[in-house]
């Protein structure tokens, strides 16, 4: 495609063997690299169980030795406000409902003035656990997940801007309990928009560095510093790359809708990985905020199966009766969340804006069905931000137990939940500044 990056060839990096379903033995074999070849530099790490931390939903009482009542009322006072500053921001029910059997809510606060944490919450607002982290450190993806049979809690923590070290992963057992973390390998950093624990027990995390692009064949500087943004499978026990994908070497720098810094030392974000899931058929959906596009990519080989929306879309776009596409002709735009939700249609989170440009009017969640016969992908469903807002960034859209979506507007302070005919249920806000990467609601039991 006439445009490269300056790497140094790897060495040692072979295919696995073809691969039809979750098979755990080969997952765990010879590492996939694919895109732009890279030095194997290994730095994911897992660590042993930890002690419980957080805020539990019941205090557990605890013996107080005798002393004078003017030192118990200081003392107590003290108390008083160290809890208060390791509280989350208040959560405000503006429609309550959804009174069903798909679980607590997982959210993680960050801004406003408040501590940011992972945070566990009813559906009524009562907090079952909130786990406040150190200043300058936000969670983001923060969900329950099986690793080895058992339930645990996931996140991704790190400072807002991935520095140097990048991020970190962590797994905590249903004890509140450390026992895991996963960072980013070959001398990238984990980024913090994806933590997935497959179902054979690794995970697919996203992850960045800093890269020299050649940039003449669109009229670019041939040394314009890039974010090299890839998806990595990593053995959890071992720390060990099993699998990673990289957009250059498949994508061309061309199919970015982000222009151009004015200058060649200004990183250029020009695809912004935020998402990797898992498809139905275990291969991978990867989205790409700056390029419009969501690929199906295989986790055998690397190659991309598919392309929906974009500049290069495998399909014709089309809107169903009563549904829209954007100003752009297109059903999303820097969109997030991919989810495959079986025969052939997947829903997405449609931001439909940046933070300073947008193509619709709103946010909204979409629901697409794809014809891969007739390369065809026809908007069936949308459901619109319950104010009517814009979100420049983030959210996602779950698919409930019952089928409900639950949805996190990312950068705006709401999470709802919607019946599967688009009826709003339930509907939440924090505080102004306050908002979540993602939202989900799940079931947990923790201690069964």
């Amino acid at each position: 495609m006439g445009v490269t990056i300056k790497e140094t060839a790897c060495s040692g990096c072979r295919p696995a063997a073809p691969r039809t379903g979750p098979n755990r033995a080969l997952r765990l074999a010879a590492p996939v690299v694919t895109g732009a070849a890279l030095v194997l530099t290994l730095s994911a790490t897992a660590t042993s169980a930890g002690a419980a931390t957080g805020t539990p939903a019941r205090p557990v009482a605890t013996g107080t030795a005798a002393r004078p009542a003017a030192a118990r009322s200081a003392a107590a006072r003290s108390a008083a406000a160290r809890s208060a500053a390791a509280a989350p921001p208040p959560v405000t029910i503006l429609k309550p409902g959804a009174n069903n059997a798909n679980g607590d809510i997982f959210i993680a606060p960050r801004g406003g003035g408040y501590p940011s944490g992972p945070e566990i919450l009813t559906r009524t607002g009562k907090v079952v656990w909130f786990h406040p982290l150190p200043a300058g450190h936000i969670a983001t993806d923060f969900r329950a997940q099986t690793y080895l049979g058992r339930p645990v809690l996931t996140w991704s923590q790190g400072p807002e801007l991935v520095g140097p070290t990048g991020g970190t992963d962590y797994i905590y057992n249903d004890h509140y309990q450390r026992i895991a973390t996963v960072k980013a390998g070959r001398g990238f950093r984990t980024n913090l928009h994806e933590f997935l624990i497959t179902p054979w027990n690794t995970a697919l995390i996203l992850a960045q560095k800093p890269a020299i692009a050649n940039l003449t064949s669109i009229g670019g500087p041939a040394d314009q510093k890039v974010t090299d943004g890839i998806v990595q499978e990593i053995n959890i026990k071992t720390g060990r790359v099993i699998f990673q994908w990289n957009p250059v070497g498949h994508v061309p720098f061309s199919d970015s809708h982000t222009p151009l810094p004015a200058s060649a030392t200004t990183a250029w974000d020009w695809f912004h990985i935020n998402a990797v899931h898992l498809d139905t058929d275990g291969n991978l959906l990867i989205s790409s905020r700056f390029t419009w596009t969501t690929y199906k990519v295989s986790l055998s080989t690397g190659k991309i199966k598919w392309e929906l929306g974009g500049r290069q879309s495998t399909f014709r776009l089309k809107a169903a009766a009563g549904q829209v596409l954007d100003q752009a002709g297109e059903i999303f735009a820097y969109q997030h969340d991919p989810e495959g939700a079986g025969n052939g249609t997947y829903t997405f989170m449609d931001d439909e804006s940046n933070g300073t440009t947008s193509e619709l009017g709103y946010s909204r969640v979409v629901t697409v069905r794809l014809n891969l016969t007739t390369k065809a992908a026809t908007l069936v469903k949308s459901i619109t931000q319950p104010e009517g807002l814009l979100t420049g960034a983030e959210g996602n859209a779950q698919t409930a137990r019952n089928s409900d979506l639950f949805v996190g507007w990312g950068a705006l302070p709401y999470f709802s939940e919607f019946s599967p005919s688009g009826r709003l249920l339930f509907n939440a806000r924090f505080p102004r500044g306050v908002t979540t990467y993602r939202a989900y609601r799940l079931p947990w039991n923790p201690g069964n």
